[in-house]
Order: C-alpha cells, then structure tokens, then sequence
C-alpha cells in the first residue's frame, strides 16, 4: 500500500512576502496564526493553506521566520503552465525549469524559484491547436 501526501509546507526566512507571492499566484488564502510546532517555524508566522474553489486533499500550510532554511517539493496544478510560468516572473520569482512536455504529450510541467530561492513545480494539460 502507498501512503498519502498529506501536507505540504513552504519555509521560508520572510513568510509574509512567501504568503503575498503565493496568494498573489495562486489565490491562496491564510488562516494565521495556525497551530504548529516551534521547530517548523515562527508561532505567529505559520498560516495554513484555505482550501480554494474545491481543491485536492493534500494540506499545505506557509510559515517559517528568519531562523528556518527555505524549502519545499511538490507540483501546483494549473490550467495553464506557461501562464502560470510567466505570472510567478512577473510576480518576483524566477525560471528554474522551462516548460517542458511529457513524453507522450498529455501532461507539461515546468518550475520557478521564488523570490527566496525555493523552487516549485507547476503542472498542467497541454496545450491544444
């Protein structure tokens, strides 16, 4: 039997600016302070994820403060990867992985970097005519 994700996390030095990024790409909202243990960020930094417009199960949550090293692995799914590429540019982040195709043409995906240097993947359909 394979386990579930079941959350997903985005550390960083300055969670506000992580939080107004992610909001700002993804229409991400925040319920802060949410409960978490000191040794994964800042008390009153850690916000969880409100699900938004039905999304999946998995829970992520946004936290962190200067003490913490940024990290995070996992694939956002958007309904447009090169849209979605270029606003998280426009917004402060950077290219780390151009869009790229699945082998069979099905699925594209590519990654940026934020504006703290954490890369995270971005997933979607590709593209028709």
């Amino acid at each position: 039997m394979v386990d579930s994700i079941v959350h997903v996390e985005i550390i960083g030095r300055d969670p506000g600016r992580l939080r107004e990024f992610y909001g700002q790409l993804f229409g991400w909202q925040f319920d802060l302070p949410s409960p978490v243990a000191g040794e994964v960020s800042d008390g009153e930094q850690y916000g969880f994820v409100n699900p938004v417009n039905g999304s999946g199960p998995v829970a992520a949550g946004v936290g962190g403060g200067p003490s913490f090293t940024p990290h995070a692995v996992f694939y956002v799914g958007v309904p447009d990867v090169a849209k979605a590429l270029a606003e998280a540019v426009r917004l402060g982040g950077s290219v780390a992985m151009p869009v790229s195709a699945r082998p069979d043409g099905q699925l594209v995906v590519a990654q940026f970097a934020d504006p703290e240097g954490t890369v995270v993947g971005l997933a979607g359909p590709a593209p028709t005519g």
